[in-house]
């Protein structure tokens, strides 16, 4: 049942209309002054505001305003005498619903609630299914509804309360860090410290010292004692990027404090005691690197307690839509229009899909950023777009890859598959707007999923 909360200053008026509403199946809640309408909203579930515009201390449009900072969503009427109008419709400008002129009937009233509310409910379901759909493909800074995304998201809630070491492998920009933060955000440890060293950024002197710190005197320019990156995360989480670059002694070093827990700086010789998950990362395959012995068989057991491999973006290909979406909203505030960014071009759409993304996900959001930028009005176009794209939507179609004995219709029917499954993709899956792009009837398009077998 929705809640129409009535203001006026009359004593009696909220009283009369509000016995009016309740015949009709709403709950009302009444209030004298825009002080007391402000305290009932923040303390009660209202789906409409019914105030009088004409009110001593707080008028109706200052109530509005006010109404509007907090919850610009609620439909607010205006109810007004004819010496007002022009009061009511600066309300209108900043946000009113409506407003109506007293006296007034009340089957107009009734119409004029009727369709705030229906537009409020529309407003709401929208706002709830867009949650729905942040929580379901989002985890932490991490966004995907794909099957090898959502295994991952899957993962990531089984180990995060568990301090097993993880071993995270994927190409650069699938965003490893992001995952080492999910992982250690969603455990006991999210209040403790997050540290991050990139191993394959310091030579080795440099990185013993970053990671186990130092003594004064340890070395030329070692003017005063320093913690290392292990001290500092004590009780927290140690994030080592780019594992696969360690060499041979840093490896020793690591693999003593997993097994002992122990270390000593550099330079010193007193135990230093921690508590600490460790989390690593690599784009190499570590047991590529074992068999090639540039990386010890003890510590990657040590390290690979829990594995998670991340998909590149190309086998990940139905979540593009959705970062370009996460990517747009990001980077709206560096357009120097006021006009938003709201659509992208088909063909843009296309390419991107069919771009193999070296980067992977990393590219991916320089593409849009730059695109974002450089857009002229609401639709990011080709010419937004790096000339790598460009070059590729001016290729021809590969004939060379198809065999010179190739069957027509065999050849047609599997160019036909491709683009029906691709325009899904693109699509998430809604068949009508599949069939839309690719300029059939939703009718063919469902003949053609049963026709090649495709699972939807």
């Amino acid at each position: 049942m929705d809640t129409i909360l009535i203001v006026d200053d009359e004593k009696n008026y909220p009283l009369v209309l509000s016995a009016v509403l309740e015949e009709e199946g709403y709950e009302t809640l009444t209030a004298n002054s825009g002080h007391e309408a402000l305290e009932i909203l923040k303390n009660s579930d209202v789906d409409l505001v019914l105030t009088d515009m004409k009110m001593p201390v707080m008028d109706g449009v200052e109530l509005l305003e006010r109404i509007k900072a907090s919850e610009p969503d609620l439909p607010v009427i205006m109810m007004t005498a004819h010496g007002t109008v022009e009061r009511a419709v600066e309300a209108i400008q900043k946000g009113a619903y409506n407003y109506i002129l007293k006296p007034f009937d009340n089957e107009r009233l009734n119409f004029y609630i009727r369709r705030a509310l229906e537009m409020f409910r529309i407003v709401k379901d929208n706002r709830n299914l867009r949650r729905a759909i942040e929580s379901k493909y989002k985890f932490g800074n991490i966004i995907g509804k794909s099957k090898a995304m959502r295994d991952v998201f899957d993962l990531i809630v089984k180990i995060a309360p568990a301090s097993a070491t993880v071993l995270i492998e994927g190409e650069s920009g699938t965003g490893k860090e992001l995952v080492a933060k999910s992982i250690h955000y969603n455990s006991s440890r999210r209040d403790k410290p997050f540290v991050a060293v990139n191993c394959s950024a310091l030579v080795e002197t440099l990185l013993e010292s970053e990671l186990f710190g130092h003594e004064k005197g340890a070395f030329t320019g070692a003017v005063a004692k320093k913690k290392g990156r292990f001290e500092l995360a004590d009780s927290g989480t140690l994030f080592l990027d780019e594992i696969g670059e360690l060499s041979p002694n840093i490896q020793v070093k690591l693999l003593r404090v997993l097994q002992e827990k122990t270390f000593e700086r550099v330079g010193g010789f007193k135990s230093i005691s921690v508590d600490i998950r460790v989390i690593t990362a690599t784009n190499k395959n570590l047991e590529d690197e074992v068999q090639a012995q540039r990386f010890r068989e003890d510590l990657f057991y040590r390290l690979n307690v829990i594995h998670v491999a991340l998909p590149p973006l190309w086998q990940r290909q139905e979540d593009i839509r959705l970062l370009m979406q996460h990517f747009i909203k990001k980077y709206a505030d560096q357009r120097n229009s006021n006009i938003p960014v709201t659509h992208v071009e088909q063909e843009v759409e296309r390419l991107l899909f069919n771009y193999s993304w070296p980067g992977n996900v990393r590219e991916l959001e320089n593409v849009i950023e730059r695109a974002v930028v450089l857009c002229a009005g609401e639709t990011i176009t080709l010419a937004d777009l790096p000339a790598v794209f460009k070059q590729n939507n001016r290729r021809a179609l590969a004939f060379e890859g198809i065999p010179a004995d190739a069957k027509l219709y065999e050849t047609l029917a599997f160019i036909e598959k491709a683009m029906i499954e691709r325009a899904l993709q693109m699509a998430d899956n809604v068949q009508s707007h599949a069939a839309r792009k690719l300029g059939i009837g939703k009718s063919g398009l469902n003949q053609k999923i049963k026709k090649y077998k495709l699972k939807i």
